[in-house]
């Protein structure tokens, strides 16, 4: 979902439907907008819906209606409802007929975007895992094979190698492929979140828990749960969670009810986990229960077989017209370097080269130069050196500079912001941070922004 998502706002109470629509619309999503059950499948049949948010009570059809008849049609569509502060009963038959979640009125606005935010499903693969190099074949071999069981897999290997990649291909190739393949970056998130994240927590849990929440073990009941770069967990939250990979159940945070789990696990790690655990790091007893089946990604320089296949791909992604290609020198120049960021700094490499290419193909000249990074890293240097230590005149050329690569991909794009994201190689959130905080520096967007 994202910057391109359309919301189906249901509400018959105008003013708090027009409330909640500027809402959304401020989170970077597209807001539309219906007064009753009937009226929300009338603009389900004439615009695409990506996920509904309704009132309960309404005249005509009510919310309890409307879900039955959503999940009749779009079963896989989140649906959140609203119901009146107090009413219990309404949310938990609410969440009995399929809802997604619910959210208790009055509530504050950014409950509302948090929730959205948790609901947007990790980007799907483009295609199948490359896979051309003979060490890969033999590895994908393997990964169909436990595919078909729910045996836990360790995958190893360096960061951006392409581990949660793997870790797709497993699920795409498993009986639970139909369900959920949520992810979780152990790394990106500090402890305390990362543990209400995974377990959920129950309303008044801890101070701003407004509403209960199911955890990402509850939201991926019945498939996949990738736990990602798992070294990097704090050893109080190993505990917690050997707990729940033994006994097959979890504890909201605040609770005291123990929820049935169907969760196959697969983790990542790009460090050797036994000896994090000779070191004290990492739990042996987790260790053991996340090994069972242990696969390992090479390097892209060692499997050397697919750096063209992954180039090709990355530049059919980047590429600013139809039809551009690598030229022989080019190839031979990918093939010849080791590519230590892997997979990820490839991807980074064929993007500016897409960028730069000024004719039908990409030269060596194209791929082979100064990464941006680099020249802004020696500038801001030499800057440093001659006042003092700091650069705020380049700080200031920076920003400026920015501003400009936005607006101008934007109005490429005829305000798409799902294209100039792409366009940009940010993430589609990152580009909502971004275009939010130049509004507050009262820049002018283009139109439909």
């Amino acid at each position: 979902m994202g910057a391109a998502t359309n919301v189906l706002v249901v509400e018959d109470d105008a003013t708090l439907r027009q409330a909640l629509c500027d809402t959304i619309e401020c989170g970077g999503y597209k807001a539309l907008a219906a007064d009753n059950g009937n009226e929300a499948l009338d603009r389900m049949e004439a615009a695409s819906v990506d996920m509904i948010i309704s009132d309960w009570q309404m005249d005509g059809m009510d919310g309890r209606h409307l879900l039955r008849e959503v999940r009749s049609r779009r079963p896989e569509m989140p649906f959140v409802m609203m119901t009146a502060h107090g009413s219990v009963g309404e949310a938990v038959a609410a969440m009995r007929d399929g809802a997604t979640d619910y959210l208790l009125k009055p509530f504050e606005a950014q409950v509302l975007l948090d929730m959205m935010a948790r609901m947007e499903p990790a980007p799907a693969p483009e295609g199948a895992m490359v896979a051309e190099d003979k060490l890969t074949q033999n590895l994908c071999d393997l990964a169909q094979r436990v595919a078909a069981s729910d045996a836990t897999v360790l995958i190893s290997g360096e960061s951006g190698c392409g581990k949660e990649v793997l870790a797709r291909f497993i699920h795409e190739n498993s009986p639970r492929s139909d369900q959920a393949f949520l992810a979780v970056n152990c790394a990106a998130i500090p402890e305390n979140m990362l543990e209400s994240m995974l377990f959920g927590y129950e309303k008044g849990a801890y101070t701003g828990a407004h509403q209960s929440r199911a955890g990402k073990f509850e939201q991926a009941n019945g498939g996949t749960l990738l736990l990602d770069e798992i070294s990097e967990m704090e050893l109080s939250l190993q505990a917690k969670l050997l707990r729940v990979l033994q006994e097959r159940e979890v504890e909201r945070l605040g609770g005291n009810k123990l929820i049935p789990l169907d969760v196959r696990v697969l983790a990542t790690t790009n460090r050797e986990l036994d000896a994090e655990v000779r070191e004290g790091r990492f739990r042996e007893d987790l260790f053991y229960r996340l090994n069972v089946f242990p696969l390992h990604l090479p390097a892209l320089r060692v499997r050397r077989g697919d750096i063209l296949p992954l180039a090709e791909r990355f530049l059919a992604r980047y590429q600013q017209r139809p039809g551009l290609e690598f030229s022989e020198d080019a190839k031979s120049y990918l093939l010849s370097q080791d590519w230590p960021g892997n997979a990820r700094e490839l991807e980074n490499c064929v993007q500016r080269a897409a960028i730069l290419c000024a004719g039908e193909q990409v030269q060596e000249r194209d791929l082979a130069f100064m990464s941006v990074s680099a020249e802004l890293a020696s500038a801001a240097k030499d800057q440093g050196t001659a006042v003092g230590g700091t650069a705020p005149i380049l700080e200031g050329d920076l920003k400026q500079r920015e501003q400009e690569l936005i607006l101008q991909a934007l109005e490429q794009h005829k305000g798409s912001r799902k294209a100039a994201s792409e366009h940009l190689g940010i993430s589609p959130r990152t580009l909502r941070y971004k275009l939010a905080r130049l509004r507050e520096q009262g820049v002018a967007l283009p139109m439909g922004v």
